[in-house]
């Protein structure tokens, strides 16, 4: 029906002649009805691919008519889609009579649809919590299976954008760490103005060689101009020197004189706490945690001080070099001091509560046809719940190893190393002893503003 008025619009985009003839030249100058007929029996991973073709088979394989009967027909199938937005917006033009709808309208709709489709399910898909992180067991899983990847946004201070997909994606028990390289194309970090971290959910179609299309949620913006100054250096190698943004990004800038300030690769460590909805959520809000009502109990004179569990993971991104787990960790309110909460997990006093790493602290690192492994620097995963089981405190970052001072100690003769990472939330120390070839760990605490405990429980210390 509404084919006829197009018919003029689609002939006067035809393709300029080639001087040899090929089959793409004889389909073109088929009529338009038979045209759009052959399309009629195309899939959408074949649709999309052919509007890759040329200007004229991009408008023909976009065409309303097409997709609206795509579209349908899945609805047809798909009885679970009619509780989908996307069918409230299909009733509404119903109901408005809209007898031509903006160009791609139908496209767009089914696409955003097949994105929307399988996310009715995801609570379901990512299983029961792990009892020791609290975290959804199946993360990763789930992850894949939605074919959710990461996209790098890179402004410089001219105003150009240039977008990245990951060199490699590496996952840990409650984190995963991205790393973006760009080909050589990542300017010097003194000119990049922004980084902009977007998840990207691709839609299951079978295109060969083209990029399938996908969502794109927001999920962090970076004002390099706003860390420059207290960006801090947490390690290096031959090659390279990593310097730490905020805590979970660093750059990695080469060292050669005349490429000081060049950036070999940017890293991210991500942790698993509602990454999958972060990563899938097209809306900028979902960044926020939801604002929870405080946990009150009038009856416990030192609510919100114990009960806490302490997951804690140190890996070098490809496998975990320590994996704990502590319970009823607490803090007394006459140990409460500089507007912290001290948790202790592992004492320096009690040589049974320390653990030896099962690996060397240190991360590795690639780009390109080069490669290193930055010594005494490794990726921290904490995960901090309460007595609730609720997710306190969440942390993911690159940190360095530190060597200090040797203080008196009669169990150990190595040297002393410390691991401090720090927020406005929070601060994680854990001290490490080098015996031989490998580190114990000898003390562990973490501690948590007095603030937050206040706002998370309702209380006033």
């Amino acid at each position: 029906m509404a084919t006829a008025p197009k018919a003029v619009r689609y002939r006067a985009v035809r393709t300029f002649k080639r001087a040899h003839k090929s089959p793409l030249i004889f389909l073109e100058r088929l009529p338009l009805e038979i045209l759009m007929k052959m399309l009629s029996y195309l899939d959408v991973s074949a649709l999309y691919t052919l509007s890759h073709v040329n200007k004229l088979f991009y408008q023909l394989a976009n065409d309303n008519v097409l997709w609206e009967k795509i579209h349908k027909a899945e609805h047809r199938r798909k009885t679970n889609l009619k509780c989908d937005c996307t069918y409230e917006l299909l009733q509404m033009m119903s109901r408005m009579e809209l007898e031509d709808p903006p160009e791609n309208f139908w496209k767009l709709l089914h696409l955003n649809s097949l994105i929307k489709y399988d996310m009715k399910t995801l609570k379901s898909n990512l299983g029961i919590l792990n009892r020791h992180t609290g975290l959804p067991s199946r993360t990763k899983q789930v992850l894949r299976n939605l074919r959710v990847t990461w996209e790098l946004t890179v402004s410089d201070k001219s105003g150009h954008k240039s977008s990245f997909e990951p060199s490699w994606c590496r996952f840990c028990e409650t984190s995963v760490s991205l790393s973006w390289s760009g080909g050589g194309q990542l300017s010097d970090y003194k000119k990049i103005s922004t980084l902009h971290l977007h998840g990207i959910r691709r839609i299951a179609l079978n295109l060969p060689g083209l990029k399938t299309p996908g969502r794109r949620s927001l999920m962090l913006k970076l004002d390099m101009q706003a860390v420059a100054e207290s960006m801090q250096i947490i390690g290096r190698d031959k090659l390279v020197e990593l310097k730490l943004l905020q805590p979970g990004i660093i750059i990695g800038v080469w060292r050669e004189i005349n490429t000081k300030s060049s950036v070999a690769f940017v890293m991210f460590t991500l942790h698993f706490h509602r990454l999958v909805e972060r990563s899938t959520n097209e809306n900028p809000l979902c960044l926020e945690d939801p604002i929870l009502k405080p946990i009150s109990d009038d009856v416990d004179p030192e609510h919100g001080l114990h009960g806490y569990q302490l997951h804690v993971a140190l890996n070098d991104t490809t496998c975990d070099i320590m994996c704990e787990n502590f319970s009823q960790l607490f803090c007394r309110r006459a140990d409460i001091s500089d507007g912290m909460i001290r948790l202790s997990a592992i004492s320096r006093s009690n040589p049974s509560q320390h653990s030896p790493l099962s690996g060397s602290a240190s991360l590795p690192w690639s780009c390109e046809s080069l490669q290193g492994n930055v010594q005494n620097c490794c990726v921290l995963s904490v995960t901090l719940l309460d007595f609730c089981k609720g997710k306190f405190w969440c942390v993911g970052s690159a940190v360095s190893v530190q060597l200090q001072e040797t203080p008196v100690c009669y169990d150990y003769d190595g040297e002393h190393f410390l691991i401090l990472h720090q927020d406005s939330e929070g601060r994680v120390e854990m001290q490490l002893v080098k015996e031989q070839t490998r580190f114990v760990v000898v003390s562990l605490a973490v501690c948590v503003a007095v603030g937050k405990v206040n706002k998370h429980f309702g209380t006033s210390y």
